[in-house]
């Protein structure tokens, strides 16, 4: 039999929890919750618990098999398998204590002769539980669950949340507790080197969710919910070895067939036990009021045509990204040099539906903008008009983007490339090569294998277009066409209707814009840690450019060739020697995109002649002064790197060029543009390769 605590903020309700967290199975003291007569009708039947000080008698044994079953099933459909290295968001409510018990279970069934003494753990098994430090209670309240996690056999660590700006404003308090969460849930799994990572979500949650967003205006894609696997990727990157597996974490919602009842049966059939936090019994939160009046509606007949109706929802979903990945491959090109060509005449924009081509465009602009979140609104519907244009014939900037024609296509293909005036793509991330790279990428290789499997299961359950409903349907005609479906009563119906209309008159009155709260959270969380780039030290640059320099001794490979036009004895130790005239010793290099007045410095550095390097150490270019010291070799090999660069440029739409990474000094001289391979010393060396943070497509995700 399980045990429910219900958290209080007060400080005797605190000591108490401390003293229930150490009592046995047997004895069961619920004395504590006559404090909190407004949880009693919480609990669904089946997990009522009488108040008494302890059991007088045992309840009916509630078999678990069945649910142990069907988890090792969507276990199997994500791909995968017990020895894989696993984390847990964990809470300590019902929903992630009954994901404790069963991915417990799952992890140690058919191990044989597995016995667990004090402080053993299953391997590969990590509850990560956050301190969101927003109560005063919170620490202790994380070190209760984490024991009894602990008990359960399931290693814990406890992730504190710091809140530099100060606490989240109330009307933002969950979506900003949420945010960090996810933030510290991809540290600790970072420090871990875990690649998946497990949430309690339920098929109650989803309900609530359908709810929410139908009150917003949520088109099909948005009423289809949670996805039951999706690939996230985290807003800073931790070491450079996970920029090259582009994997993120793997997050999983093993529980979404599960409902809020079935979290109750599996902890009172496991014995174990579980905490009731107070403020998710409050009114101020949409969530808690969606939920509450949702068990006002409870009957068998509307919860089952509801999660019928999310389903057929999540079939359209499932389909359109099917589509979507199908045109990305067709018409979507991807430059080395970090934009991306749409080739209009095989994409036939006019012959896509509207719901296909704006997830579409969706995902391509989030690429190349690097946003973590998709395009919506508006925006789409003023790209959906451009690309159905044909031919493409003017420019446009929207959601982080610059859209033109592509040069030479004439206008039967459409560049996309970010726009460096918008805010986000200032961020620069610096990070030291990690020295155990080697075991981070086999978890990174691991994570690939489980995708594959994953994606493997579910292209044979893909839908066909004879099981798609909503394709063409407008949102305010979602529930009208399900009903003319069958999928839904008239009785549903109208009760969705009236959640629907209750919230969305409140949202109205409390004039909460939610576009406007996305946005400023995106700028707000953009964090840049200094834009000075040591020698060796590796910078992700705008999420899409790794970048590292350094200074050799030696003039190596084509320096050598290009300095040997000028007929300079390189031969043996000639070819050594430390250049400090361009950068000095100990001295950090800065980071910036490429500007207009860096190809009229090439154009003119290209020009000039031995003789003329000679006379003139200034170059002036646009009010702009870039010194050029008197050292022969490295004026003689700047000269000729310039001629290849603008070659190279030239091959680069001018839009595309604005966001390339250029290497300057301190005092503003432009040292190296790497894209184009121009340096402006032999004995600079510097690499940068294209890797974006966020791939084309937005990564793994499944709806089935």
């Amino acid at each position: 039999m399980g045990r429910v605590l219900i958290l209080s903020s007060s400080s005797s309700s605190t000591s108490l929890l401390t003293s229930i967290s150490k009592t046995t199975h047997k004895c069961l003291n619920f004395s504590f919750l006559h404090h909190h007569p407004q949880h009693s009708s919480f609990l669904p039947s089946s997990s009522r618990f009488s108040m008494s000080s302890s059991s007088s008698s045992s309840p009916p044994t509630i078999d678990i098999s069945k649910y142990k079953q069907a988890f090792s099933k969507r276990m199997a459909m994500v791909g995968l398998k017990p020895h894989h290295r696993i984390a847990l968001g964990v809470s300590g409510g019902p929903d992630s204590m009954a994901l404790c018990v069963l991915t417990a279970g799952w992890k140690t069934a058919g191990v044989n002769d597995v016995s667990y003494k004090s402080g053993d753990f299953i391997d590969g098994l990590l509850a990560i539980i956050v301190d969101h430090g927003l109560r005063a209670e919170s620490k202790e309240e994380a070190n209760i669950v984490s024991h009894r996690v602990s008990q359960m056999g399931i290693r814990c660590e406890i992730a504190h949340c710091d809140w530099p700006s100060g606490r989240p404003k109330q009307g933002h308090l969950q979506e900003s507790a949420r945010e960090m969460r996810y933030k510290m849930f991809h540290e600790v799994c970072a420090q871990h080197k875990i690649g998946v990572l497990m949430v309690a979500h339920h098929a109650d949650d989803q309900a609530e969710l359908f709810i929410l967003r139908l009150s917003r205006n949520s088109g099909v894609l948005g009423l289809a919910g949670m996805p039951f696997t999706s690939q996230s990727f985290p807003t800073h990157t931790h070491s450079y070895s996970k920029v090259p597996a582009n994997h993120g974490i793997l997050l999983v919602r093993p529980l979404l067939e599960f409902s809020k009842e079935d979290m109750y049966k599996i902890l009172q059939g496991s014995g174990e036990n579980w905490v009731e936090d107070p403020t998710n019994q409050s009114p101020i939160f949409t969530r808690n009021r969606i939920r509450m009046a949702l068990n006002d509606l409870s009957s068998s007949a509307f919860k089952s045509e509801l999660q019928a109706l999310i389903s057929t929802c999540r079939v359209t979903r499932a389909y359109i990204d099917q589509i979507c990945y199908s045109l990305i491959m067709k018409a979507v090109v991807v430059m080395d040099h970090g934009y991306a060509v749409i080739d209009l005449q095989l994409l036939c924009p006019l012959k896509i539906e509207d719901i296909c081509l704006s997830k579409f465009l969706s995902l391509v602009l989030q690429f190349v903008s690097q946003r973590q979140r998709q395009i919506r609104g508006s925006a789409l519907k003023l790209l959906m008009d451009y690309v159905r244009t044909f031919p493409c014939q003017n420019s446009l900037t929207a959601a982080g983007c610059y859209l033109c024609p592509e040069p030479g296509s004439k206008g039967s293909k459409v560049l996309v490339c970010c726009s460096v005036e918008y805010p986000f793509h200032v961020k620069t991330e610096f990070f030291e090569s990690c020295s155990n790279g080697e075991h981070e990428y086999s978890v990174a290789d691991e994570l690939g294998k489980i995708i594959e499997d994953g994606k493997s299961f579910a292209n044979h359950l893909a839908p066909d277009a004879s099981d798609v409903h909503f394709l063409d349907v407008n949102t305010e005609l979602v529930l009208t066409e399900a009903k003319r479906l069958n999928i839904i009563s008239e009785s549903t119906y109208r009760s969705i209707l009236v959640l629907q209309k209750g919230e969305t008159d409140r949202f109205r009155a409390n004039a909460v814009a939610i576009s406007d709260s996305t946005s400023k959270h995106g700028i707000e969380n953009v964090q840049t840690f200094g834009k000075s780039l040591q020698p060796g030290q590796i910078c992700y640059f705008m999420d899409r450019f790794i970048l590292t320099w350094k200074l050799n001794n030696k003039i190596y490979g084509d320096a050598l060739c290009d300095l040997a036009d000028y007929d300079m004895d390189l031969s043996g130790d000639a070819q050594s020697f430390c250049c400090t005239s361009c950068v000095g010793d100990n001295e950090a290099l800065e980071v910036r995109h490429m500007i207009e007045s860096d190809w009229l410095y090439l154009a003119q550095l290209s020009k000039h002649t031995h003789s003329k390097f000679l006379q003139q150490g200034v170059i002036s270019v646009n009010e702009t002064k870039q010194v050029m010291e008197k050292t022969a070799s490295c004026l003689h090999y700047s000269s000729i790197s310039a001629q290849k660069a603008l070659l190279l440029l030239k091959s680069i739409p001018v839009a595309a060029r604005r966001s390339l990474p250029v290497l300057v000094t301190q005092q503003g001289q432009l040292l190296s543009i790497p894209s184009v391979n121009f340096r402006h010393c032999p004995c600079l060396m510097v690499h940068v390769e294209f890797k974006a943070k966020i791939p084309l497509g937005g990564g793994h995700s499944s709806f089935i």
